[in-house]
């Protein structure tokens, strides 16, 4: 299987799936940018503040004089706070929240990587430390000139981890896969032999027009993982499948099944 071709363009990064469906994501602008950054900034500093607060106290407590080689050990260590802070903070929850921070969740924006997949922790290291150089001079001054040159409004952070910032979609519900009429989809490969172990006379149209939706759909879901395991266990119920089986890829195994069904199809119509 071949790995997605992506083309960007100005405002829609729009990408081709081994399964020949073309899918868009909005890619997000500046300003919706920068009011997740302001919004992160803001947590941030009142993380610092209280980390700062609560540091100046308990050295008020423990340390009645202070010489000047514990103020120098205590100042750095606020400082190498600050930087964990400024650091981790985006690490921490891009990984938790699937390429969210505070900020971007509250405006609805997510970082992805240019072919559309989810980042991962080598992504995420990478474009945050970078950051420190799009913050240059002050408040992302630098990142902004890159931005505003770059068509799709990627900083050198962005740049260097191969990531793009773009609009979150929706997640979508097992039941409203399916209920509106939709596009055909493509038609599929060659069958594996073990294709026809499947009990797919079982499935009726609507379970196929679900499982369809959800693979022309998936990789725009932000619940797509969750959303197929549970299309997947519906199908096999359905086909009454021994409870054992393993889902290793629910997207993979569902376009499987539709293929077998298409195939069951086609033979008894001839």
């Amino acid at each position: 299987m071949t790995a997605p071709n992506n083309i960007l363009n100005d405002d829609v990064l729009n990408i081709d799936t081994p399964e020949n469906v073309a899918f868009g994501y909005d890619v997000a602008g500046i300003g919706s940018r920068f009011l997740a950054a302001l919004v992160d900034s803001l947590i941030i500093a009142i993380l610092l503040v209280v980390v700062f607060v609560t540091g100046a106290l308990l050295t008020n407590m423990l340390f009645d004089n202070l010489d000047n080689s514990v103020t120098g050990w205590i100042v750095a260590l606020m400082g190498l706070i600050a930087f964990a802070f400024l650091w981790g903070y985006y690490i921490f929850f891009e990984l938790l929240w699937n390429g969210q921070s505070p900020g971007k969740r509250w405006v609805g924006l997510r970082v992805i990587k240019t072919d559309g997949t989810p980042i991962t922790l080598s992504e995420s290291i990478i474009r945050n430390l970078v950051r420190l150089i799009d913050f240059l001079p002050a408040y992302y001054g630098l990142g902004v000139v890159v931005m505003f040159i770059n068509d799709q409004a990627r900083r050198l952070g962005d740049l260097a981890a191969g990531t793009l910032v773009v609009r979150d979609k929706v997640k979508v519900t097992l039941e409203s896969l399916g209920q509106q009429a939709s596009r055909p989809f493509p038609g599929p490969p060659p069958l594996a032999a073990s294709d026809s172990d499947l009990a797919v006379e079982r499935l009726t149209e609507a379970d196929i027009r679900m499982a369809e939706d959800f693979l022309r759909r998936r990789y725009e879901l932000a619940n797509q993982d969750q959303l197929g395991r549970q299309i997947l266990r519906a199908l096999h119920k359905r086909m009454d499948t021994p409870t054992d089986f393993i889902i290793r890829n629910p997207g993979r195994d569902i376009n499987q099944i539709v293929r077998a069904w298409r195939k069951h199809a086609s033979i008894d119509d001839n």
